[in-house]
């Protein structure tokens, strides 16, 4: 009989790509994941794998930096967001069908924050796409997610790592990812030929939304930080100390850590160095635990 996990996925923007490569590993040690729970991007990977489709979204984020990537980004500049991100799903359910959480084969998981009634958000029924855009709603980047009776935003801004909300079954591995980790940052010896390729139209536009950003921002000599690493930075330092506590609460029986300085939370053009980074931190982690 194959080892049970439940399997908790933090959130952490890009990083949160490096789920995959754990997930993988997992499976490619003969565990079975019987639950997840997962919050902003942890969300968003563990419910592609509830789906069945986690080969799918994995082969196609590598395509993002060959696809016309920036016009998936629907840009409002609204007060609530900088994002609203209707195409970007809209692309994902070409490949990835929609099903309500309750009739997944495994149990899944997904959180976000109500700002207007100051509470966490779990979802355990209703489409698993509305919960994971929900989740994923970063605040002032993404445009948050009305509902019947407050206003959703990313599940990290209160719980990013959400331990205290996987089901738990008898005998179990409870198996936690951290992508917001204070640790030393992990590279794969092909990372610096992974990095070359990914110069591209993503890269280019992305920077030009930077310079936008910054040129529509107060002029200051002293300040440093533009819009988008501003958010990145601080958004990342928070993650970093809630987590800290919720680990300290509950504690895993394996535990993979990835580096918060790994990547910007948008630096999605680094999936597959983000993947193999996943899995090799998998490897180091279940060294720790089997010794």
């Amino acid at each position: 009989m194959k080892q049970k996990v439940s399997l908790v996925l933090s959130g952490g923007g890009a990083r949160g790509i490096a789920h995959i490569g754990v997930i993988e590993e997992i499976e490619k040690r003969g565990y079975e994941i019987v639950s997840i729970s997962g919050t902003s991007m942890g969300a968003l990977v563990g419910g592609a794998y509830a789906l069945g489709k986690l080969e799918e979204f994995k082969k196609w984020l590598f395509t993002l930096d060959k696809m016309k990537v920036f016009h998936l980004v629907d840009f409002t500049f609204s007060s609530q967001g900088l994002v609203k991100g209707d195409r970007v799903f809209a692309e994902m359910k070409k490949i990835i069908s929609d099903k309500n959480i309750e009739d997944l084969k495994i149990h899944y998981t997904a959180t976000a924050t109500d700002i207007i009634n100051r509470k966490e958000v779990v979802f355990t029924k209703g489409s698993v796409f509305e919960a994971i855009r929900a989740s994923v709603a970063i605040p002032t980047v993404f445009t948050p997610v009305k509902d019947s009776k407050g206003l959703l935003v990313d599940g990290g801004v209160l719980n990013n790592i959400p331990i205290n909300h996987v089901k738990r079954t008898s005998n179990d591995l409870l198996f936690v990812v951290n992508v917001n980790a204070d640790v030393p940052v992990l590279k794969p010896v092909e990372s610096k030929k992974v990095v070359a390729k990914k110069q591209s139209l993503y890269l280019n536009k992305i920077k030009e939304f930077r310079e936008l950003l910054h040129k529509s921002a107060p002029s200051n000599h002293e300040e440093k930080l533009g819009y988008i690493n501003l958010i990145d930075k601080t958004i990342s330092l928070m993650m970093h100390h809630m987590s800290q506590m919720s680990l300290d609460k509950y504690l895993p029986d394996v535990l993979v850590n990835i580096s918060r300085q790994t990547c910007s939370t948008f630096d999605f053009y680094k999936a597959e160095e983000l993947v193999d980074i996943g899995r090799l931190e998998a490897i180091n982690s279940f060294k720790k635990f089997e010794e």
